[in-house]
């Protein structure tokens, strides 16, 4: 199927790029969006074509920007399990919970939604040499699909990174640094030294194709719920890219009249020790602060300033949504308990948000009857270290 990708814009200014050139920022520093002919798309494509389409991220090929299907780099990515929960939402006093179980991706996490956008994109457009920084799944993911199609990848972590991700760079070929900082660190050094290497950054929305890669999330979510959207999404959010990407293909989906205008409450799942989200849209700013002795177990939710911040902020009021922020001991708590009612060993992200929703069931920002969604965005095999403290 042809895609139907027409250009690229700056999030911030608007200011329109072509499609099908390298870009990393747009001139005035922000991230850029990918942008689709939705109306020639309403015309011609059908659900049904999409039905028909592989048991992965790409049956959306349409809606996705590569041009080549000979340059898609793929693993088998996306179409991963949505888990109805009932004994985890009786115990919480919910009527329906589900969860998108993201560890059931190749890399064992969501990560591998975004890398193999953007690294089939780089492929498509000539790059050899792939750089950025990591809190682990993404440096895994990077370096698998890398070495899939052939191209080397540079990937810089903090030294305190999970074992499992560091090892799974190294099998995979990556030329991996051990970093002594926080993932902030290690991407000025990708920034200070790429155009020297000729390294192409991917880093998280230092490019325009690992949001569509995320999408994808939002896009499934629909169709595995007959074409329709739960009224709550809670997403672990450290970067943030998979909630701004849903909530960019909930837009298009609107604009392909596939859904109507009913949104989910987005709602963003921090770390308290690194919840510089939390505390922006507590304080009604646009942007985050930098945060300053970022610490969790959670190494995903470990981003002390998110680049695309305003994006996640806009998604969060846009949706009457909210940001919550739950302590490594609640986390992990949760988890436990989500393990040993659903058999379900999830990343402590993930967990995270079963104890956020057990707080905003509380409140009473959320109902009983509200239908939830819940995306674990990793495997617990990844964070050994941290069960293993958890359940000693």
């Amino acid at each position: 199927m042809k895609t139907y990708v027409s250009h690229l814009s700056c999030s911030e200014t608007g200011e329109i790029l072509p499609a099908g050139q390298l870009h990393n920022l747009s001139p005035a520093g922000k991230p850029l969006l990918v942008h689709y002919d939705l109306e020639a798309a309403r015309r011609e494509l059908t659900k049904e074509q999409i039905a028909a389409g592989p048991r992965s991220m790409w049956r959306y090929a349409p809606l996705l920007p590569l041009q080549n299907e000979a340059n898609r780099v793929t693993l088998g990515e996306g179409w991963t399990p949505l888990l109805e929960t009932p004994r985890l939402a009786k115990k919480l006093g919910l009527e329906r919970l589900l969860i998108k179980d993201e560890g059931a991706n190749p890399t064992d996490s969501f990560k591998a939604r975004g890398m193999t956008a953007a690294v089939s994109m780089a492929k498509e457009l000539g790059v050899k040499k792939l750089a950025a920084p990591s809190a682990g799944n993404a440096g895994g993911a990077l370096a698998a699909y890398s070495a899939r199609a052939g191209l080397e990848a540079y990937i810089f972590v903090p030294k305190d990174t999970p074992s499992a991700n560091v090892l799974e760079c190294q099998a995979c070929g990556a030329h991996v640094t051990l970093v002594d900082g926080l993932i902030n660190d290690c991407g000025r050094i990708v920034a200070e030294r790429k155009d020297a290497e000729g390294w192409f950054e991917v880093s998280t929305l230092k490019e325009p194709y690992r949001i569509e890669g995320k999408k994808t999330m939002g896009l499934e979510l629909a169709e595995q719920l007959g074409w329709r959207l739960p009224d709550a999404i809670f997403y672990p959010t450290g970067g943030g890219v998979g909630l701004i990407g849903m909530w960019k293909a909930f837009k298009e989906l609107e604009a392909l009249g596939w859904i109507g205008s009913k949104r989910p409450k987005m709602i963003a799942v921090q770390a308290a020790g690194c919840a510089p989200i939390v505390k922006a849209f507590e304080q009604g700013e646009r942007y985050a602060p930098l945060w300053e002795g970022a610490h969790t177990v959670a190494s995903g939710l470990r981003v002390p300033k998110a680049l695309g911040d305003f994006l996640i902020l806009d998604a969060l009021k846009e949706s009457n949504g909210t940001a919550i922020a739950v302590t490594d001991e609640e986390m992990m708590a949760a988890g436990k308990v989500l393990a040993s009612n659903e058999g379900l060993f999830a990343a402590p992200e993930g967990a995270a948000c079963v104890s956020a929703l057990e707080k905003l069931l509380a409140s009473g920002f959320l109902s009983p009857t509200d239908e939830c969604v819940i995306y674990n965005t990793g495997s617990g095999y990844k964070y050994l270290e941290a069960w293993k403290k958890a359940l000693s």
